[in-house]
């Protein structure tokens, strides 16, 4: 078991006390969710705020779990106030893909922490491509930069025909935050890791040109 940082601690806590504010205030939660009408006509603090609300209890825990486990992996590299602008960038970075993709959707909303922590987890991979992981139904381990770029292919391809109530652009958002920081932070990576940093480009890649070609 690891042991929880301060500053994961704190942005865990955050989550937990705005999402029960919301779980118990529908008022509250209308008003910081992230939806692209509110956005347009100027209320810009949803981009932030909407990313400590969550729809329910399982939500939160699944999101805060994920933290949970790879917060270790940057804050052993970068330390902790990095770590955090690294949670925000990936947050406002989730956010403003989703604004991207869904401008002209106005009744279009979301809430989760979901774009921030795929960037910790995106900046995590970064870090220590050859991490093992684990994944259901999938017995054996794989390599940690296998499934960063699966879970971004499967992203795009959810964001291509909107597969259930999730912000698959959010997640994908903060993936590209997450990597985008990891390597301002670290710029040597792109030196000492070129193939990793490559590889976790792709689906980045991929998003932007079949956005281009209107495929998406």
């Amino acid at each position: 078991m690891y042991n929880l940082h301060i500053a994961t601690i704190a942005i865990i806590a955050a989550n937990v006390l705005v999402s029960l504010k919301g779980f118990n205030d529908t008022n509250f939660f209308e008003r910081y969710k992230f939806g692209i009408g509110a956005i347009k006509a100027g209320q810009k603090d949803r981009m932030l705020t909407s990313g400590f609300l969550h729809v329910d209890m399982s939500h939160l825990f699944m999101n805060m779990f994920t933290l949970y486990f790879f917060a270790d992996v940057v804050i052993s590299w970068f330390g902790p106030a990095k770590f955090v602008g690294i949670y925000f960038v990936s947050l406002i970075a989730g956010s403003l893909l989703a604004l991207f993709f869904h401008k002209d959707e106005p009744y279009y909303s979301a809430v989760g922490a979901s774009g921030a922590v795929t960037g910790i987890l995106y900046a995590a991979i970064l870090l220590q491509p050859d991490m093992r992981l684990g994944i259901m139904f999938i017995p054996i381990p794989l390599p940690a930069y296998v499934l960063g770029i699966g879970y971004l292919l499967y992203s795009i391809y959810g964001m291509k025909k909107r597969l259930g109530n999730i912000g698959h652009t959010a997640h994908f958002g903060g993936a590209i935050g997450g990597y985008v920081a990891t390597l301002l932070f670290k710029p040597e990576l792109l030196v000492t890791d070129t193939l990793m940093v490559i590889l976790l480009a792709i689906p980045i890649v991929i998003l932007f040109v079949m956005e281009k070609l209107g495929k998406i």
